[in-house]
C-alpha cells in the first residue's frame, strides 16, 4: 500500500531523454533526481538515451531503444533482428516518417518494465513524455507527470517560420505526438508544473481545469553555479548558452543585436555550445559580417561554463516564450547581470534581477545591452540581486521538498479511488 506520511518514499522517475548537461529535461531529472535522494527518499530513473547518470545510490534502468537521433550514428538502418520487435518497428517507421515517436515508443517500454515491478514504487513521475504507457502505468500505480511548457507553442512557432508549404508540412508531422500527449495529460489528477504562466498556458492549450497544476519552480545547484570574484568581468563580452537553430531560443534577434552594436563598439559575443553545421545560424552570422565577432565554445566542461559566465559583462536570454528559463538561474547564480525577454514565465524568474525587454525586438535587446555595457554599477548591483534571488527560491532542494508535497497528495488521491 502507498505510503501518505513522512515516511521515505519509493521513486521512479521516467526520462525519455536523459543528457543530464544539455537539454532541459536531462537536466531536470539529473538534478531533482539527486535532490530527492539528498532528503533520504529511494529513487529509480527508468532512462532512455543517452541514458542518465547515476550515483549517490540512484538506480539507473536503461531502454535503450534504436537512437535513431544519436549524433554520432544519425539516422542508421536498423539490423531486421531488432525491427522484429514490435516497439523497434514502430520507432523506425516514425523516424522514416519524419515524425518523433520516441515518447511514444519509451512509454510503451516502460510500462513492459513497470508492469512487472510496479510493487516497488510508491510514486511513478514521469518527465513530460505523455504516452499512452504512462496512461496504463497510473492504472496500475500512484503517477504523477511534470509538463514543462505545452509544446503546441514550439510547433506553432517552428509552424510559422517554416519558408514553403512542403516544410511546414514537415513540421507538423514531426509535432504529431502531441495529439497523445493532448490525451493522456487529461487523466493525471496531479500535474507539475514550473510556473505560473505554464500553468496558464497549458490549461488552456491541453483543457486541463487549472486546480490539477502544482507550481514547482526549477533549481540550481549553487555547488555549480556560483560567483567567481577572482575573474574579472571583460568590457563588452556578452554571453548566451543557447546556440540551437529552433525559432523558439531567439538566437537569431541576438545576433542581429550584435550586428547593431558591432558599429558603434568592440562587443564580442561567446554563444556556449556549436550552431547545426551549415545551419540557419551559420548563414545568419554570415549574412550580418559578424563572424568575427561571434564565438561559438563547442561542448565544454562544468568549470569553463562557469569561468564562460564569470569573464561575462552581461547574459542575455533571448527566448521568444520559456516555461521557466534555466539559463537565467544559472547566469543569476553566477552573479551575472541578466538581460532577458518577456517571452512565457521570464519575468517571473528573473524578478527584479534583470532587464526584461519584449521578445523579437533586436533593436530593444541592443538598448539593454548598451544600458548594462555603459553602467557598470547597476550591472553590479543586477548581479547581486539576482545572485540572491536565486538562493531564496530556486535551489533543486526547495524544488525537490515540493515535489514530495505533490507526490503525497497523488498518492492519498490514488488510495480515494
Amino acid at each position: 500500500m502507498p505510503r501518505v506520511d513522512d515516511d521515505p518514499l519509493k521513486i521512479c522517475l521516467l526520462s525519455y531523454r536523459s543528457n543530464p548537461h544539455c537539454g532541459g529535461q536531462g537536466v531536470y531529472i539529473h538534478n531533482l533526481s539527486r535532490s530527492l535522494q539528498d532528503l533520504g527518499h529511494q529513487v529509480d530513473i527508468i532512462s532512455g538515451p543517452p541514458v542518465i547518470t547515476g550515483g549517490n545510490g540512484i538506480k539507473i534502468h536503461s531502454l535503450p531503444g534504436l537512437d535513431l537521433y544519436n549524433p554520432d550514428n544519425l539516422f542508421r538502418l536498423p539490423s531486421l533482428k531488432e525491427l522484429v520487435d514490435p516497439v523497434n518497428l514502430i520507432e523506425w517507421l516514425g523516424v522514416s516518417t519524419m515524425g518523433f515517436p520516441e515518447p511514444y515508443t519509451f512509454g510503451q517500454r516502460a510500462y513492459k518494465l513497470i508492469r512487472k515491478t510496479v510493487q516497488r514504487y510508491d510514486i511513478v513521475h514521469d518527465n513530460q513524455s505523455l504516452s499512452y504507457g504512462v496512461r496504463s502505468i497510473s492504472r496500475l500505480a500512484p503517477t504523477i507527470v511534470t509538463i514543462h511548457h505545452p509544446i503546441t507553442v514550439d510547433r506553432n512557432l517552428a509552424v510559422r517560420n517554416a519558408a514553403t508549404f512542403w516544410k511546414k508540412l514537415k513540421q507538423m508531422r514531426w509535432y504529431s505526438f502531441i495529439r497523445m500527449q493532448k490525451r493522456v495529460a487529461q487523466v493525471f489528477s496531479h500535474i507539475i508544473t514550473v510556473s505560473k504562466h505554464s500553468r496558464k498556458d497549458i490549461s488552456k492549450e491541453f483543457n486541463i481545469p487549472p486546480g490539477r497544476f502544482r507550481i514547482v519552480p526549477n533549481g540550481v545547484d549553487p555547488n555549480l553555479f556560483y560567483p567567481m570574484p577572482a575573474v574579472a568581468r571583460e568590457k563588452n563580452r556578452i554571453i548566451v548558452t543557447n546556440s540551437a537553430d529552433t525559432p523558439l531560443k531567439g538566437l537569431q534577434y541576438l545576433l542581429k543585436a550584435v550586428s547593431f552594436l558591432a558599429k558603434t563598439r568592440e562587443v564580442k559575443l561567446v554563444v556556449i555550445g556549436a550552431p547545426k553545421k551549415n545551419g540557419d545560424i551559420e548563414t545568419f552570422i554570415r549574412e550580418l559580417g559578424i563572424g568575427n565577432r561571434v564565438t561559438f565554445t563547442g561542448r565544454i566542461d562544468h568549470h569553463a561554463f562557469v569561468t564562460q559566465y564569470a569573464r561575462a559583462a552581461v547574459a542575455v536570454i533571448p527566448s521568444v516564450y520559456e516555461g521557466f528559463g534555466l539559463p537565467a538561474i544559472e547566469a543569476m547564480a553566477c552573479a551575472v547581470p541578466v538581460i532577458s525577454t518577456t517571452g512565457g514565465a521570464l519575468p517571473e524568474v528573473v524578478g527584479n534581477a534583470g532587464l526584461l525587454i519584449p521578445p523579437k525586438n533586436e533593436q530593444a535587446l541592443a538598448g539593454a545591452i548598451a544600458v548594462i555595457l555603459d553602467n557598470p554599477e547597476r550591472a553590479a548591483q543586477l548581479g547581486r540581486t539576482g545572485y540572491k534571488r536565486v538562493l531564496e527560491h530556486f535551489t533543486w532542494k526547495r524544488a525537490a521538498e515540493k515535489t514530495v508535497q505533490a507526490y503525497r497528495e497523488t498518492i492519498r488521491d490514488f488510495i480515494r479511488r
